[in-house]
């Protein structure tokens, strides 16, 4: 299934490029099995953004991946590209080693301006050990942060939670973030056993409902079950957010203060009062995949949202950005709970040279990203020859046959969808 089928029911929220397969870690949990393989270039970014914003229109959100995509020679040139089609928020997906010691790359971010999205488990050396096979990594992870925060980007904690390892640090890690000037976001993903992963029991999964009991008994109430709402725009079991604003130690969350059920309007279409219309349009931005913790379009839509909320007048939106917290769980799916429902929903797609756009759980469980993975590594010889000669390279397009997965069971269900290329 790629988006753009008529079996694909969702636009694109966030656009996924991996630019690179290499990276400066091992991690035992990868669920794109990071080595050598390929390395991205410019003309192949470049035109798979130019493909992304014809199909979108007006796209919000590209994250670039890998691998590490910090230690690809072109990934500031890779941010700007995106800049320069008018992506307004371009991330960068980083376990944050050249971060912590690269002092150009650090100015080289300063004047390109990503958002960052941190990968950040916990404090314990157990954690890391068995996650990220570097038990001593911590000092390196909060040097990274404080040197993100010493020019002022904006960082969204990633903690992949694996059940027995980690999900006693749920709170710590969200008490950092209320404390940490660079932090404005977390995104708790329940690990996924797609790719590289541990030994594990699939009936035994964390899930979301795990993951949101913990942050109420961890935090002491600060966050409850309650806070937290799905997101219109995902199947309703794959994500759930809430925002607070964060005022020395009072927290509070927005959806304590407005009833987000009445706006966010999952199956009818009500007819609402200019001004309910105008929370409704905020809401729905804050509720959705593509938007970016700490950015000033979801600081002015809190804005919106939270009238009544208390928030000095005297506030700046700047002001407002740097107190709010984002706290988002994302639920991916592996070859266990595989559900061509959900998939249908989907709206986190990995954009591939040649224009195709495949959702985030098919790229990674059902053979998808196998297929691109041999393909992207074999152009790796031209690539390198484009680069020695000086030469512009010529992308390639990926093209997909699923039914060379046909021994996959969880692919069984996409048997009979063709991938289509978009419009």
């Amino acid at each position: 299934m790629t988006a753009g089928s008529p079996d694909h029911q969702q636009h694109t929220c966030l656009g996924i490029i991996e630019v690179n397969s290499a990276c400066n870690m091992a991690c035992p949990l990868c669920f794109s099995e990071a080595g050598p393989g390929f390395s991205l270039t410019l003309e192949e970014a470049e035109a798979m953004l130019d493909d992304f914003v014809r199909t979108e229109g007006s796209p919000e959100v590209v994250q670039f991946s890998g691998g590490e995509p910090t230690i690809h020679p072109q990934i500031i040139d890779f941010v700007k590209a995106a800049k320069d089609r008018g992506i307004p928020f371009v991330m960068i997906n980083t376990n944050g080693k050249r971060i912590a010691h690269d002092d150009r790359f650090l100015e080289q971010l300063n004047e390109a301006r990503p958002s960052i999205y941190f990968q950040f488990d916990g404090f314990d050396a157990e954690t890391y050990r068995i996650i990220r096979g570097e038990p001593g990594i911590l000092e390196e992870k909060l040097r990274a942060l404080d040197r993100l925060a010493s020019i002022g980007l904006s960082v969204t904690l990633v903690p992949a939670i694996e059940r027995g390892v980690n999900e006693h640090e749920i709170g710590k890690i969200i008490e950092l973030a209320i404390r940490h000037p660079a932090v404005q976001g977390i995104n708790f993903q329940p690990a996924f056993h797609a790719g590289r992963h541990m030994q594990h029991d699939p009936l035994q999964r964390i899930t979301i409902p795990d993951v949101l009991k913990l942050i109420e008994q961890q935090t002491a109430g600060k966050f409850l079950v309650s806070d937290f709402i799905p997101v219109p725009c995902c199947f309703p079991t794959c994500n759930s957010v809430t925002y607070a604003f964060i005022d020395g130690e009072q927290v509070t969350p927005l959806s304590r203060i407005v009833n987000v059920y009445d706006y966010l309007d999952y199956i009818s279409n009500r007819v609402l009062p200019d001004f309910s219309m105008e929370v409704k349009r905020a809401l729905e931005g804050l509720w959705s995949s593509s938007s970016v913790p700490g950015s000033q379009k979801s600081a002015e839509q809190f804005a919106v949202s939270c009238q009544a909320c208390g928030i000095p007048e005297s506030f700046t939106i700047g002001e407002i950005a740097k107190n709010v917290l984002m706290i988002m769980l994302q639920d991916f799916m592996d070859p266990w709970t595989f559900n061509q429902k959900n998939l249908m929903k989907c709206c986190k797609e990995f954009l591939l040279p040649g224009g195709k756009q495949i959702p985030f759980c098919a790229y990674n469980t059902v053979g998808y990203r196998e297929q691109a993975r041999v393909q992207l590594q074999a152009m790796e010889s031209r690539r390198k020859q484009a680069r020695r000669d000086g030469q512009r390279y010529e992308p390639q397009a990926v093209v997909f046959d699923m039914k060379a997965n046909a021994g996959r069971p969880e692919s069984a269900s996409l048997q009979q969808i063709e991938p289509v290329e978009l419009r």
